[in-house]
């Protein structure tokens, strides 16, 4: 994670007169909800409490646009982790850690100034007045502020990209008084928008793919086939990794896995062939199907990217739609592998993701796989093997675990 400021500094355990260390964060669209909004902040103000709460208690105080956290006997760097973990939170644009000050101007310039101490480099103020009943002007304030902070340190005001920004917010009982911030993840709160399941496999793509639905606003589970028992558990640590460090961004995640080794090896003594791939996929479908039906799921999500791989071609996507009711959604589908590994970087997913395994999809797979498979010779093999009973027996095998990220696994 990237360090609160626009530059490194030392934190400072001394306060400004009068300040208290908070968190400031700014929302994205969940501000353009309109009557909706709020509902939508309201699940977000709950998000942000749940994240935290393995590190502090705090209040969240909603205000137009911006929420303020705050926690009793604050200090500055349980402060600074409370706003790093907020950064995780879907639904935020910014988190700033701020100092809350009294709404009179010498209590802003001593803020100001405390915090300008020990940067080198230009700056600029950039101010903003929510309560319009201060007595100066945004404009009025940043000449003041800044020809303050240039007279004491000797700092030069540069307007245009500046090393520097001190930002100074005029709200409603107190004033905020800040420098850079952490950029957050934007989208909806997780959890306003339903819920889903994700079928993880444990490589680059699905991981992405969850990520970009919880920013949508769905809370996801997680439905991993592992080769058992002719594999060995490899691919469920993987699968497990990769939940953990997923459970970030949501909380509360739940993966839930199922030996599937014994219904591969059914469908290639079906005489599958080059279908095997395909057939394969659809049976994972309906169990998903099955198992998202019962934890309330109204969509299954995948990881497919159009033409990314043989068996993902437009036909073949088109026969896997055919096998369940369900929605499924493919959030990646016009992503090609370089958008998707920038982004798994991004998420620290991608190195987890590259870790080897024994990946059920390509066991007892064919050398060749189809890609215009026929949805009528599909269904003809899926009669031959039951796959109704298949899949309900495959969902009945499956078990459940908790991976819990970070410092909610300590608490």
């Amino acid at each position: 994670m990237t360090t609160l400021d626009a530059a490194p500094a030392v934190v400072r355990e001394q306060s400004p007169v009068d300040g208290e260390p908070c968190v400031l964060l700014k929302l994205g669209e969940v501000v353009l909800k309109g009557k909706n909004r709020e509902q939508f902040e309201r699940r977000l103000a709950d998000n942000v409490r749940t994240a935290v709460r393995p590190i502090a208690r705090v209040d969240v105080i909603r205000r137009h646009g911006v929420f303020i956290v705050r926690m009793h006997d604050a200090d500055v760097p349980t402060v600074d982790r409370i706003a790093q973990r907020i950064g995780d939170v879907m639904g935020i644009v910014w988190a700033h850690r701020a100092w809350r000050v009294g709404k009179d101007l010498a209590s802003v310039e001593r803020a100001a100034l405390e915090l300008m101490d020990g940067r080198a480099g230009s700056f600029a103020v950039r101010s903003r007045r929510r309560d319009k009943r201060f007595p100066m002007t945004s404009t009025e304030l940043d000449r003041h502020i800044g020809a303050l902070v240039a007279a004491k340190y000797g700092q030069p005001v540069r307007l245009k990209n500046p090393e520097h920004t001190l930002s100074i917010e005029v709200d409603r009982d107190e004033v905020f008084v800040f420098s850079g911030g952490l950029p957050g993840q934007g989208g909806l709160p997780v959890g306003m928008s339903g819920r889903a399941l994700v079928l993880m496999s444990g490589g680059i793509d699905s991981p992405v793919a969850a990520y970009r639905m919880m920013r949508r606003g769905l809370r996801v589970d997680y439905l991993h086939f592992s080769g058992m028992p002719f594999t060995g558990p490899e691919s469920i640590y993987k699968a497990y990794a990769l939940v953990r460090e997923l459970d970030k961004f949501q909380g509360g995640s739940r993966l839930f896995v199922v030996p599937f080794g014994k219904a591969q090896q059914q469908i290639k003594s079906s005489g599958a062939d080059r279908l095997a791939v395909v057939a394969q996929r659809r049976l994972m479908l309906r169990t998903g199907q099955l198992l998202a039906r019962r934890l309330r799921g109204a969509a299954l999500i995948t990881g497919d990217a159009l033409g990314q791989v043989s068996s993902q071609t437009l036909a073949n996507i088109t026969a896997l739609d055919d096998a369940v009711e369900l929605p499924i959604l493919r959030p990646l589908v016009g992503m090609d592998k370089t958008e998707i590994m920038d982004q798994a970087r991004r998420i620290r997913t991608l190195s987890i993701s590259e870790l080897p395994d024994e990946d059920c999809c390509t066991m007892l797979a064919p050398r060749r796989a189809e890609t215009r498979a026929k949805i009528d010779d599909l269904r003809q093999i899926e009669k031959r093997l039951d796959v109704g009973e298949l899949a309900d027996r495959l969902v009945e095998s499956v078990q459940e675990h908790r991976p819990v990220y970070g410092d909610a696994a300590a608490s």
